[in-house]
């Protein structure tokens, strides 16, 4: 970072960091320091210059756009003029050509590198109370989202193949590593949703490399695939995953018998793997060593009578299968973090309109979650919680509250840290409750208010009403 635009800097720089409480003496406040953004900005050659929309204030305005429940370029504006003069300082255009442009000029790395630099700077950081038996465990998992019908985003990433030509819309496939622990993401990769090398399988073998020799990974059944178990331990890595039954039996008549269903097997190298190369293949073990384990759950409102769980954690006195058990359970988190970014966030329909803007979105909300995340880790070490049991759209409905008192408190020191503290207070009484095998019937009481879907492309709705009226 240049010296002359050091000040220029640390002032730009607070805009974030003060509202998603990173200064003062509250822990992890160094998950978002000047370190962390300097950098991001030197890896993609940005530099900070005196303009009203920088690298940090546009990031700045683009974080609010994704936390505010108008998504609108317009109403991002509006909150940066409000804010300038708030200031004292001359109001900006209220167009949004400027906004706009300036997000295009800021590289897609730079996006990646702070929300992926703030996951994994929170995740190395936490209360070792908070990991599952001294280990770091993360969790993979996939969904799509949806994106504006335009030309650019069609070519990139193409529709649905059943569906007809101008009635969907482009679909991407998005994977996500996230921390057990505290649920922040650590990595993301996108790819079209269907073809080959498109699956969540591939996904993830692009974006194994934050993890690291001891972690554990926790998977749905798609990841229990003979390869991919070899290629994990040859990191270090061990694997928590559901058996695939369309792929392996499990007999436990079979193998060395831990106990009752819990047994060790060794699975022969498939005949033919088509996600390696020829060369790759003969350097594979024959066998892998693997623990199969089977659970059967009669709890009502669960749809499965037994499951068999498939790991690489072998020793059946450190990990009994009561340890899987639960372990395995645990997985669900993954699913509701994955709806806190989707339907909590509302990231699941996007508005950019080319693909390298989709992309940007993305790791803006990836951003913003992690930071949310860092609030809910600052809550639970004040208030001796677990990360976990607190609500996460609690904190985001508190943190939307708090924010304009603590964005004018810019000044009184004092003031803005005591409302810090008043905010994780309230935080910490949003907590995930506690209602163990709950189970409601799939059925709604309000029916909702139905519309004729569009069935044909709007070019041809259009040119059909324009026949109506001429003919009228």
């Amino acid at each position: 970072m240049r010296s002359y635009n050091r000040g220029l800097f640390q002032r730009q720089a607070s805009f974030p960091r003060r509202q998603f409480l990173q200064d003062g003496d509250l822990p992890f406040t160094d998950v978002l320091s000047d370190e962390v953004i300097a950098q991001a900005l030197t890896a993609t050659g940005v530099v900070c210059l005196d303009r009203i929309y920088s690298p940090l204030v546009t990031l700045w305005v683009f974080l609010g756009q994704v936390l505010s429940a108008d998504h609108s370029c317009r109403a991002a504006v509006a909150r940066l003029i409000a804010h300038r003069l708030s200031r004292k300082q001359r109001p900006c255009s209220a167009t949004t050509g400027a906004y706009c442009q300036a997000r295009k000029r800021l590289p897609e790395q730079f996006f990646s590198a702070v929300a992926c630099l703030v996951g994994r700077a929170l995740e190395a950081k936490l209360d070792s109370r908070w990991l599952w038996k001294d280990r770091r465990v993360y969790m993979f998992d996939g969904t799509t989202v949806s994106m504006p019908d335009t030309p650019e985003n069609q070519a990139a990433y193409p529709q649905v193949y059943n569906q007809k030509p101008g009635i969907g819309f482009p679909i991407a496939r998005v994977g996500v590593i996230t921390s057990l622990a505290c649920g922040t993401v650590l990595n993301l990769g996108f790819c079209k949703y269907a073809g080959k090398g498109q699956g969540e399988v591939s996904l993830l073998r692009r974006l194994w490399d934050v993890l690291q020799r001891g972690d554990v990974l926790l998977a749905d059944s798609l990841l229990s695939n003979w390869t991919g178990i070899v290629l994990l331990q040859e990191r270090g890595v061990d694997l928590v995953s559901r058996l695939n039954k369309a792929h392996r039996k499990a007999d436990f008549r079979r193998g060395v018998r831990l106990g009752e269903d819990d047994h060790i097997v060794r699975w022969r190298k498939p005949t033919s793997i088509r996600s390696v190369d020829r060369q790759t293949y003969h350097t594979l073990p024959e066998y892998v060593t693997i623990r199969e384990a089977r659970f059967r759950i009669e709890q009502l409102g669960f749809r499965t009578k037994a499951i068999v769980v498939v790991t690489t954690l072998l020793d059946p006195v450190e990990t009994t299968k009561e340890d899987l058990a639960a372990f395995y359970r645990a997985r669900w988190n993954n699913e509701l973090d994955l709806r806190s970014i989707m339907s909590t966030m509302k990231m699941d329909i996007l508005r950019c309109k080319t693909p390298e803007l989709v992309h940007k979105e993305v790791w803006t909300h990836i951003l913003a979650y992690n930071l949310i995340r860092t609030i809910m880790a600052q809550t639970a070490a004040k208030s001796g919680l677990q990360p976990r049991g607190i609500s996460f759209k609690g904190t985001l409905q508190t943190l939307e509250a708090f924010q304009p008192l603590i964005d004018f408190q810019r000044r009184d020191v004092a003031l803005r840290d005591a409302l810090y503290q008043q905010l994780l207070d309230a935080v910490a009484l949003h907590r995930v409750a506690d209602r163990p095998d709950r189970f409601e019937p799939r059925k709604r009481k309000r029916p909702p208010v139905k519309f004729d879907q569009m069935m044909k492309p709007r070019w041809v709705l259009k040119r059909e009403m324009a026949k109506r009226v001429r003919g009228n």
